[in-house]
């Protein structure tokens, strides 16, 4: 009897330990081996913008955005995210001007001001996508986003793939230990509630990631 009950004891800690363990190492895998493919759209989920000028996270996103647009990568880039209340314009808006100003084609761009979290954020740049009837996109992101908005875009029927920033607070370089366990519970609470309809929320400011209640 007392072997059964540790031999329980013993799985019920396994299982504890190894779910975030395994939420750790594939978010950590896609941020250092990210699998980049052509693709018919690059996206750039939002991020803090401060009176219409990206904030640092945001604009490590539309830089590397437009680097992957350069090369060829995909044809048109859509910027997505609403404002914070009080805010005159959107991180969305922001990131499109940006882009312009930085050689990218009015027609090529695509501005959608929806969202303040990553799963709203997906839902609304998808929904544009199957409106042009494609599929493929490439998302840039922070690297350790890169797993929890490829599942997202994926459980959504889309064909996705990562392209993390290499600047920026948020870089490999730049981010810390705190940011890795934050985006991997972040990822997991996504496949064990999210995908059954509880959404949680999350936004980033300009130096840190934070997931509000």
């Amino acid at each position: 009897m007392f072997k059964l009950i540790r031999r329980t004891i013993t799985i019920f800690f396994t299982v504890i330990l190894a779910i975030p363990g395994y939420a750790l190492v594939v978010t950590w895998n896609a941020a250092h081996n990210p699998t980049i493919r052509n693709a018919e759209v690059i996206v750039v989920p939002g991020a803090a913008q401060l009176d219409g000028r990206p904030g640092d996270v945001l604009l490590a996103r539309l830089q590397e955005a437009k680097r992957i647009y350069d090369l060829g990568l995909a044809p048109l880039i859509i910027t997505v995210g609403e404002g914070a209340p009080g805010d005159r314009t959107t991180e969305a808006a922001s990131g499109a001007a940006w882009l312009r100003s930085n050689g990218v084609k009015r027609s090529d761009i695509v501005s959608l001001p929806v969202g303040r979290d990553t799963r709203t954020q997906t839902k609304t740049y998808l929904a544009e996508m199957k409106k042009r009837k494609i599929k493929n996109v490439i998302i840039a992101t922070d690297p350790y986003h890169c797993q929890r908005t490829i599942t997202m875009a994926e459980d959504l029927d889309a064909i996705a793939s990562c392209s993390p920033v290499t600047t920026g607070p948020n870089s490999l370089d730049g981010s810390s230990l705190r940011y890795l366990v934050r985006e991997s519970g972040a990822y997991l609470a996504y496949i064990t509630l999210g995908r059954r309809g509880i959404n949680i929320s999350d936004h980033l400011n300009n130096s840190a990631y934070k997931v509000w209640p």
